[in-house]
């Protein structure tokens, strides 16, 4: 196997081997605690400017299965793991991880200890990060991590939305009978793009939503002139600050229609409301992480994936907090007493807890009834 080096700005530098693509990347290096769902992290617009780390040891144990993708690429800057499996088993696996990486274009390393990489983004902080398959200078590599653009004041929103609008209207899939199909949707919502999951879009259309997506740079006058019977604000990569034309819009929204909004989308929310936000040390990810809802007391298992968040203090005679971080105490959910506008930082549209916080999607729906009575 070809050699690849993994070097941090903080000067340490793993040796590996080739996992997926020949050549050189950068990015922001982090690490995801999921034991499963390497393919939902690769394909999430989220981790653009990203490289991930997966602290579960054996990636690709499963293989590559088309169900399972949350847009129609993979996103991440690169990929680490521990081990990779060559041979995995699972009767809808149609291609190895390390053949899809390639297909795509993502750089990749296998070999590293994930458990002491992990540590030290954990002590130190996420970092600017180089693999390299090309490049077996140690000094130069990390000089180049060094020199490497951050993501803060960074807009990496405007590389991963969509081009134009478009509808959807596929709903949740099952072994069953595939793909959900929705015949008479309820609802008119327009769905701002951030870097949009697609199980997110399912999961507005299987609560009875017919979804029309938009660019993030749309203006509010455009979305009030469709009029919607609610407005959707995505998850995204990235800085919320720096995405100014989104947050300008989104304060032209609040108290026309009702909002939610989802990780970026709830942080974007947040700003407009004139909150503050903050980038974590080294951030939230993975799909084992417990959130307290404020309203009634119930602790949910919830999947995760940001850098930032929005500042507590900041939050008082604004917005009331509804959902707390377990771990850190950090904000995961708001809402407005007096406007049907609401918003938590972790992804409801995942499955880890398995369903624990579906009822976000009601909520939404049950906004937009009242407004239509």
């Amino acid at each position: 196997m070809k050699k690849a080096y993994l070097a941090l700005a903080s000067g340490e530098v793993f040796e590996g081997t080739s996992f997926g693509a020949d050549g050189e990347t950068s990015g922001e290096v982090v690490f995801n605690t999921a034991l499963s769902g390497y393919q939902e992290v690769l394909t999430d617009p989220s981790y653009k400017g990203q490289l991930v780390v997966m602290t579960c040891p054996q990636q690709g144990n499963y293989g590559i299965n088309e169900e399972d993708i949350e847009s129609t690429r993979p996103w991440a800057e690169g990929f680490i793991v521990k081990e990779q499996c060559l041979y995995p088993s699972n009767y809808r696996s149609s291609e190895v991880l390390m053949a899809y990486l390639r297909w795509h274009g993502i750089v990749g390393i296998a070999g590293v200890d994930t458990r002491a990489l992990t540590r030290i983004i954990r002590d130190k902080g996420a970092m600017s990060a180089v693999i390299s398959t090309v490049d077996r200078d140690r000094a130069r590599l990390v000089e180049r991590a060094r020199e490497a653009t951050g993501i803060v004041g960074v807009d990496l929103v405007k590389e991963v939305t969509c081009k134009k609008p478009y509808r959807w209207t596929q709903g949740l899939w099952s072994r069953e009978s595939g793909y959900e199909k929705i015949a008479s949707p309820g609802f008119k919502v327009v769905a701002y793009d951030f870097g949009m999951k697609l199980n997110i879009l399912r999961c507005l259309a299987s609560s009875g939503c017919d979804v029309a997506i938009v660019p993030a740079s749309t203006p509010a006058e455009a979305v009030l002139e469709a009029n919607p019977d609610g407005v959707f604000l995505s998850n995204g990569p990235g800085d919320p600050e720096a995405v100014p034309y989104a947050i300008e819009s989104v304060k032209k929204l609040i108290g026309k229609k009702p909002v939610f909004g989802i990780c970026l989308g709830h942080q974007i929310l947040a700003l407009a409301l004139g909150c503050r936000t903050y980038k974590l040390k080294f951030g939230h990810r993975g799909a084992n992480h417990p959130v307290k809802d404020l309203t009634t007391g119930k602790v949910e298992i919830t999947s995760q994936n940001h850098g930032f968040a929005v500042d507590m203090d900041s939050i008082k005679g604004k917005a009331e907090l509804t959902h707390i971080n377990l771990n850190d105490r950090t904000v995961e959910g708001m809402r407005l007493k007096d406007l049907p506008v609401f918003s938590v930082q972790y992804h409801p549209e995942a499955s880890p807890g398995p369903h624990d916080s579906h009822y976000l999607f009601k909520r939404f729906t049950e906004e937009m009834e009242r407004g239509k009575g």
